[in-house]
Formats: C-alpha cells, sequence, structure tokens
C-alpha cells in the first residue's frame, strides 16, 4: 500500500447544478415529495453525480452536521479495514479464523469449524446455525470471539448464505489482532482522514474492540463520499486509498443469496456489501441506512431514516432517479431548481397534527400522575402547559430520574434526556427533539425523536378524570414489540 495518507480533504464535497450533471431538478423533487409522503421517515438524503453533489437535504430535526447510526452499514467499513490489512500483508483471504485466536477456540473444533477462513466471514458463509447467530448476545461476559467459536458450524463454510453481524465482528477482531489498533483507529489515517470524515465513533465490544457489523455513527455526506470512493475504484483525489483489486472483489457477487429478480435482498452479497438490482450494489443497514453505488450512471445516493421498510425506499430510487439520469448535460430549469431548492431546505419529519390548546377534559397544568412500578420503568408523567407558543413540557420520572421534556407545536424543539429501552436501547443520555399537540379531546400526542439515531417514541396521553392513560409506540423496534402495553397513571 506504502506510506498511510494523513492530510484531510476539505470538509465539503463540490456542488453542481443537477441538470449540468444530467439529472432533472423535477425528477429529484418528484422523489423528494414521494419520500416524504411514503416513507416515515426520511431522514436525510444526498444524490452525487459525475462526483458533485447536485441535491441533499435533511429532515429537521436532523442535520448536516450531525451523526447518524449507520447499523449494517458498518459492515461495509469493516470489509475495507480488512481490505487494507490483507494489501499490507497483514493477513489473507485463506487464513483459517482459528489461526488468530488459538486460545478462543474449544478443545475439540470441528473440521467445519477448523474450514472457517477470513473468506468465509466476508462473504456471510461461515456455516453456523442461523438459530445460534440470531441468539449470539454481543453483551456476553466472556469474551465475544470465544462465544462466536462456540457456536456449532452445521454447514461446511463458503457454501451456505447466512447473514451473520457475529462474523462480522470477527473480521474486526481479526484487524484489531494483526494491526494492535481497533478497525476504528486502524482506518482513521488509511480511510477516514483522507476522505475528511470528521470525528467518526464506533461502538465496541467489552474487550474494547470495534463491534465491526454495527455501532458507526457517521453524517450523510460521509457516506456519500464512502460511496465516491468505490465508484471511483479506490482512488481518492489521486491517490490509492483502497486497492481497486479489492474493490472490485468486495462489491461483486461472490456467493449467492437467493433467485428472486425484483428483490434487492436477492442479488448476490459480495464483501460486506450487497448486490443491487441495476447492476448497482450498497451497504445497507436497519431502518433504512443506504451508501448505493450506481456505477452505469456515475451516482452515489446517500440516505438515512428509520422506517420498517427498506425496500420501499430503494423501489422509489429505481423508479424516479435512476430513469432521471440521463448520459449528457439538460437544458437549464431555473424555475425547477429554485422550487427543489425551497422544498429541499424546508423539509420536517411530519410532527403531532392538532390544537395548541387543551379541551375542558384536559388535566390542570402541572397535575402530577403516577404509575404502579412497570417494565417500561415510567414512575410519574404531568405536562406543562399555557407558553404563548404553544409548546408543552413533558415532565417525566423515569427509572428514578425526572426529565424535562419541551414539546413544540408544530415544530421540534431540542433537547436531552435519558430513554433506555429494551425496544431500542439507545445511550444512556442522549439529544432528542420533541414535538407534540392536543390529538383529541382529553389526548396529548408527543413524539420524541432521538436524532442521531432512527428511534422515535409517539406518546398518547389520554386524561380522564383522575386518570391518565399512557401509551407508547416506537417507529422502528429491534426486540420487543413497537407498541408498548398500556399503563395507567392516577392523581396525586
Amino acid at each position: 500500500m506504502g506510506t498511510v495518507c494523513l492530510a484531510a480533504e476539505p470538509a465539503e464535497l463540490p456542488r453542481g447544478m443537477p441538470e449540468k450533471q444530467g439529472v432533472s431538478s423535477a425528477a429529484i423533487l418528484e422523489f423528494i415529495e414521494a419520500a416524504d409522503a411514503k416513507v416515515d421517515a426520511m431522514h436525510s438524503f444526498m444524490l452525487a453525480r459525475h462526483g458533485q453533489v447536485v441535491a441533499e437535504g435533511w429532515w429537521s430535526p436532523y442535520g448536516a452536521e450531525i451523526p447518524h447510526t449507520m447499523f449494517s452499514l458498518s459492515k461495509s467499513f469493516t470489509s475495507t479495514a480488512v481490505g487494507l490489512a490483507i494489501a499490507e500483508g497483514k493477513l489473507s483471504l485463506d487464513d483459517p479464523v482459528l489461526k488468530f485466536f488459538p486460545e478462543d477456540a474449544p478443545a475439540r473444533p470441528s473440521e467445519n469449524l477448523k474450514a472457517i477462513r477470513v473468506r468465509s466471514l466476508l462473504m456471510m458463509s461461515s456455516g453456523q446455525l442461523s438459530n445460534e447467530v440470531s441468539q449470539f448476545s454481543f453483551d456476553a461476559k466472556e469474551p465475544l470471539t470465544r462465544e462466536f467459536l462456540a457456536m456449532p458450524v452445521e454447514h461446511k463454510p463458503g457454501t451456505f448464505f447466512f447473514y451473520n453481524t457475529p462474523g462480522s465482528y470477527m473480521l474486526s477482531a481479526i484487524v484489531q489482532k494483526v494491526t494492535g489498533m481497533t478497525v476504528l483507529d486502524y482506518l482513521r489515517p488509511r480511510l477516514f482522514e483522507p476522505l475528511g470524515i470528521e470525528n467518526p465513533t464506533w461502538e465496541t465490544s467489552p474487550q474494547g474492540i470495534s463491534l465491526g457489523g454495527y455501532g458507526l455513527s457517521l453524517r450523510t455526506e460521509d457516506v456519500a463520499r464512502f460511496g465516491l470512493l468505490y465508484l471511483q475504484k479506490g482512488k481518492w483525489h489521486g491517490k490509492q486509498l483502497v486497492p481497486a483489486a479489492w474493490v472490485a472483489a468486495a462489491t461483486c457477487r461472490q456467493t449467492a443469496n437467493g433467485s428472486d429478480p425484483a428483490s434487492d435482498w436477492e442479488q448476490g452479497y459480495g464483501y460486506q456489501f450487497w448486490r443491487a438490482r441495476h447492476g448497482c450494489y450498497r451497504g445497507d443497514g436497519a431502518f433504512g441506512q443506504f451508501c448505493i453505488v450506481m456505477p452505469e450512471q456515475d451516482a452515489v445516493v446517500a440516505i438515512t431514516s428509520g422506517t420498517k421498510d427498506m425496500g420501499g425506499v430503494m423501489n422509489l430510487v429505481w423508479d424516479i432517479l435512476l430513469p432521471a439520469m440521463q448520459s449528457r448535460p439538460l437544458p437549464a430549469n431555473p424555475a425547477a431548481l429554485v422550487k427543489l431548492r425551497t422544498r429541499l431546505a424546508g423539509l420536517t419529519m411530519h410532527p403531532p397534527r392538532g390544537s395548541a390548546a387543551p379541551g375542558s377534559a384536559a388535566t390542570a397544568p402541572g397535575r402530577r400522575y403516577v404509575f404502579a412500578t412497570n417494565d417500561q420503568k415510567i414512575e410519574a408523567v404531568a405536562l406543562d402547559f399555557g407558553e404563548a407558543d404553544g409548546s408543552v413540557t413533558l415532565v417525566m420520572r423515569y427509572d428514578g430520574v425526572e426529565q424535562r421534556i419541551r414539546c413544540g407545536n408544530g415544530v421540534w424543539v431540542k433537547g436531552r434526556m435519558t430513554f433506555v429501552s429494551d425496544v431500542m436501547n439507545p445511550p444512556a443520555d442522549q439529544p432528542v427533539a420533541a414535538s407534540g399537540a392536543w390529538t383529541a379531546e382529553g389526548v396529548y400526542t408527543a413524539k420524541i425523536a432521538f436524532y442521531e439515531t432512527p428511534f422515535c417514541v409517539t406518546l398518547g396521553l389520554k386524561f380522564s378524570g383522575d386518570q391518565l392513560l399512557y401509551n407508547a409506540e416506537y417507529n422502528v423496534v429491534r426486540r420487543q414489540p413497537a407498541t408498548q402495553p398500556q399503563l395507567v397513571g392516577r392523581a396525586q
């Protein structure tokens, strides 16, 4: 690979006019309108064509400088670290995984376990039992490498595709083993700094290893930069940051994962990259985090969102954006460009709609309702309202700590809160934005967005005499039901 490049590039990518890069402003606006109406909820969008950003937007309270949890899009960065370590002679695709962790191996490893190679992990074809993989605990007290190697290996490695996030963790652990650095630290001078990606963060295991399969947080433009690097076959401003051969191998079909021509999850799998329809490929993460690379169109689409329907997001890209890309510049369309930019500048995630003023059935301001012990750890709730701007302060005693969250009326108001839940399991204290309205007689609906993540919770508070019915529903979930059991509070 030669010397490591340490110089960061300018903070922003070049910006350009859509029509000059062969894309219709009207078509991009159509995509934005469709995404806003059909995707619940889009957080950000960026389209780069011929190396220039031609459209970008963030749905308030999300923003250009705010990092966002990438979930499994992290895997494509881990793959890149593996490719760089191979180029530096630290390991090879055909190295057996047991070679790196002899201290964690079972006393009598099976022949299939012995046959798991770095290549097998990259292809999601290490052969473990699907049930064992789905129950793998990243909170285990034992080293996670030992937990992985203890899983039965039912299939001969390299012959059976099964999506395996623990396998991605093993790739991260291998990189750390051979370089002495976490994947995050290893990639800093080799990838993040040359690309101008500032302040990336990556969650670690109890053993101090970057989680590999998830846990990376980046800005939307950082995702676009990564996609452009791969689109340019690993080259960035004239420097070969990632070997072109690795880019080609990682993004081509290394293994079959289905046969449905209409499914973007059955077009083949590379080395921690998905093949997609229309000759494209992508890194993606749960709830709609996308880095879509379109080689034939010389384009990259970066998206963050919090949606249950990831396929629906990609369908909008294929149905609207892809056919809008022409091989030559288009005639200027100033009116359409103004409409597009105005719309992009005013995007907002949909807040609750209703009245700023409580009806006659609502409780008196500040009246406190207490709850019996419950799994949601909600102890007490009160509302402070009557502000001239229609905002309401939600006062919650949660797991022994009082929280005050100001909810804007028709707008998002930013603050911080602690809200650890088995549903989404975010960090203990984090930034939030809240909005609320009286959506029915005696019913206050508050929406709280954890805007560095895909997660959002909607609280429905129904006041009836001395009773408060508390309902919580999450937009997307990892484990438990989105709709939580109703709680009943009593006025003090």
